[in-house]
């Protein structure tokens, strides 16, 4: 096909997220090849959005190759896996060394680091790219975190950040870092809003079934939260959520939802990420692991009469306060899980040499993406400040937030267990705190433990070295 003004960019790939973000590339005034396996698709957007830009429909790979400005700029949103092979199969032969092939789905970031090094054999860009905000935000302007080389985003980057979320006059999209770092954040990004999604859940319930509230009440406690410092845009679907009534049966609508939960796979992915560098993110693995508990229907069901505690609120005073110790609760877990998350960022980071800015992740994250939230104002704030932050709770800012939150924190976690609610993601989140201000863990013991069975030596805190005493024999004690 020959065009007069070749196009900027090239979409591929016209389900919702890749027929939105090309729409969003349009508005804003650039000139978009289009692309999708089934033609149909490909005329139905042009048809229906065609006066929002100037799009060229291309039929074949062919077609839309050549009608692109070079270098080449081509985003493939198409499922994750064996798809995004197989696109990438069909294009590469088609390109010339200096193209830019971008990734625009949910890939496991090692994927993408092995995309990445076999297209730079062949001279092209691979650029894998973590796009936060669903449908509406690839449409109106998502976070966009783009890994890949420097090169590539000098190319690349001015498009994506004109169509991406602006915070403070600031787009939100910056160059993560090289090969799979997009991805591995974007993954981390997906992991925190696992935690995010589980605490505000377990504040409904503590509410709902600690507190004696219904949904709607509960969604104006919410909203109170959403005008404050838990400013957010899941605090806010929340409310919206609870306010709904179901048209058929007149039930609050979170009444009619089945109670099971299903996952993708980026927390789970997160998680097992973590096990791998060493990084405890306690409390996404059990945001990963009540989605799964909630599955399990087998199960719940055999479990279902084990016996249980008999206390109920019966003083509404009681309650208002138990309301105000949930909000402090649900800051404060907040708190740890994003911590958890920017520990995972820098120990990856570290791992594969991206160097990463921890700093810039918060700031693109403030806009456009689905754990958009006021204090990530605080985060951004803390990693200008000291880019080296070994933990985000020990940032002077959270560090009193945490203290100041303790004690109603301590409450609720008290009262749940007391009451047989379950509420892993803020009890783990005490934990972490607690452990990591510790003096001194239990893990000497556990250490003990395998010297002794395992001859797995221990170190001694009064003298360098390694050792393993003879638990068979003497017991002296012998330097490794």
């Amino acid at each position: 096909m020959s065009v007069r003004t070749p196009a900027d960019i090239g979409v591929i790939g016209l389900a919702v997220m890749g027929r939105n973000l090309a729409r969003n590339f349009a508005r804003h005034g650039h000139r978009v090849a289009l692309y999708n396996r089934t033609p149909t698709r490909t005329r139905a957007l042009v048809e229906e959005f065609g006066k929002e830009g100037d799009f060229v429909p291309a039929e074949t790979p062919q077609e839309l190759v050549a009608s692109l400005a070079r270098p080449r700029r081509i985003v493939i949103m198409v499922k994750a896996g064996a798809p995004t092979d197989a696109v990438i199969d069909e294009f590469v032969p088609l390109l010339e060394p200096g193209d830019i092939v971008v990734d625009g789905g949910n890939a496991h970031f090692q994927d993408t680091r092995r995309r990445e090094a076999a297209l730079r054999e062949r001279g092209l860009h691979f650029v894998g790219t973590g796009i936060s905000g669903g449908e509406e935000g690839a449409l109106n302007g998502p976070s966009i975190m783009p890994g890949g080389t420097a090169e590539a985003y000098q190319s690349l980057g001015p498009l994506l950040e004109s169509i991406a979320a602006q915070v403070d006059g600031r787009p939100c999209c910056t160059h993560v870092g090289p090969d799979g770092a997009g991805h591995f954040v974007k993954m981390v990004h997906n992991g925190i809003e696992y935690a995010d999604m589980q605490l505000i859940a377990e504040a409904y319930d503590l509410l709902r079934h600690g507190a004696g509230r219904q949904p709607a009440e509960i969604a104006e406690i919410f909203q109170g939260w959403n005008a404050g410092r838990l400013e957010s845009y899941l605090i806010e679907i929340t409310a919206e959520v609870l306010n709904h009534t179901d048209a058929e049966t007149g039930r609050p609508f979170v009444d009619i939802v089945q109670d099971r939960a299903e996952q993708k796979g980026t927390g789970r992915w997160t998680v097992q990420t973590a096990l791998d560098l060493g990084v405890p993110v306690n409390g996404i693995a059990e945001a990963v692991f009540a989605r799964s508990l909630s599955g399990s229907v087998a199960l719940r069901e055999a479990a279902r009469d084990l016996p249980g505690p008999t206390e109920t609120w019966l003083d509404s005073a009681a309650s208002d306060r138990f309301a105000e110790d949930v909000e402090q609760a649900l800051y404060a877990s907040k708190i740890v899980a994003y911590a958890q998350g920017f520990h995972e960022i820098q120990a990856g980071s570290a791992e594969y040499g991206w160097n990463v800015n921890l700093g810039d992740m918060a700031a693109i994250w403030r806009g456009g993406c689905i754990i958009r939230a006021r204090f990530l104002n605080r985060i951004t704030a803390a990693y200008q400040a000291d880019p080296q932050l070994p933990t985000l709770l020990a940032d002077e800012y959270f560090t009193k937030a945490l203290g100041e939150a303790q004690s109603a924190w301590r409450r609720v976690v008290t009262t749940a267990a007391q009451l047989g609610i379950p509420t892993p993601g803020f009890a783990t989140a005490l934990a972490y705190y607690d452990s990591l201000r510790a003096n001194r863990l239990p893990a000497a013991l556990i250490q003990a433990q395998r010297d002794f069975f395992g001859a797995h030596t221990y170190q001694r805190v009064d003298r360098e070295g390694t050792f393993h005493t003879l638990w068979a024999g003497d017991r002296s004690e012998q330097r490794q």
